[in-house]
């Protein structure tokens, strides 16, 4: 782990323009709750609307609210036509963990169609507007997937919610990085950072289809976990700290699941370039985003 120094001033975002998803529950409220209150101006996009404007009104500051279902891409691309300005961060927060198996908009398996590729799409729309970073949020849970090129959305193998949930997480962490390599060459000043919380209680895990999974969480997140306000930390610091491009962020304390956020390292699969550039094409090829053209335009 890394002795770079990171900040958790949020002010260094003051009068700095935000957009995280969702961002009316969980890490993302914490965040952007922090973010507007030292002064940036943060939009929340979200789904429900309704439960959006119910967080805004809990923050302080300057907070919007933006209508964005990242399982369908038309969606996306509306949320995209009608951004007007700069975006200094985006923060690709917003996520689905172990449900059921399920369908986006557009086909797509919810967890690799929402974690991944709603914000692989998003990212492309957006990215001609991006001023400073994107901060892709994965999980540590990234360690234990594999890509399935073959069957990437559940339509012929059998369903596993959590081989699922660390395909999309691995696959969230495999775009963050080829998105940096990319900018690099593209001698972009736009960074491509990610982070990890941890072991954090939130709402998240509660369509997790899995007993095991339950009981675990009954008997040891009360002693191990951090609550979504120490979870967010290493988001806080991915969005405001002046880190290289390509970092990962997360909890520094015990086996990486809670505690002060560091620079994490990287394992193996999640810097394979050859998979990384696999991924890239596949996640082009099932949104319809040629993600090549706006990176050199930055």
């Amino acid at each position: 782990m890394s002795a770079i120094q990171l900040s958790e001033d949020a002010s260094r975002l003051a009068g700095k323009r935000v957009v995280i998803t969702g961002g009316s529950s969980g890490l993302g409220e914490v965040v952007a709750a922090v973010l507007a209150r030292a002064g940036a101006q943060v939009t929340l996009a979200v789904r429900d609307l309704k439960r959006g404007r119910a967080a805004a009104a809990r923050m302080d500051g300057h907070v919007d609210v933006a209508a964005l279902e990242l399982g369908s891409l038309s969606s996306i691309e509306r949320f995209a036509d009608i951004w007007v300005g700069p975006i200094d961060v985006l923060i690709n927060n917003a996520g689905v963990m172990m449900p059921p198996l399920g369908r986006t908009e557009d086909g797509f398996e919810t967890q690799f169609g929402v974690n991944h590729l709603g914000h692989f799409a998003l990212t492309a729309r957006l990215l001609p507007s991006i001023t400073d970073r994107v901060v892709t949020v994965t999980s540590d849970y990234y360690k234990s997937g594999s890509i399935d090129f073959d069957d990437p959305n559940y339509l012929r193998r059998p369903y596993k919610p959590g081989k699922a949930y660390a395909q999309s997480k691995l696959a969230d962490l495999l775009f963050a990085g080829e998105l940096a390599r990319r900018l690099a060459r593209a001698e972009s000043p736009v960074r491509s950072v990610s982070a990890h919380p941890g072991y954090a209680r939130t709402g998240l895990a509660s369509h997790v289809d899995s007993a095991g999974f339950r009981l675990m969480d009954k008997v040891m997140g009360p002693l191990i976990a951090q609550d979504a306000k120490g979870g967010a930390r290493s988001l806080l610091a991915a969005a405001i700290s002046d880190i290289p491009n390509g970092t990962l962020i997360g909890p520094g304390g015990l086996f990486n699941l809670r505690g002060k956020p560091v620079t994490a390292p990287l394992d193996k699969v999640a810097i394979d370039e050859d998979l990384a550039r696999r991924l890239w094409s596949l996640s082009t090829e099932l949104t319809s985003e040629p993600f090549d053209a706006p990176i050199g335009n930055v």
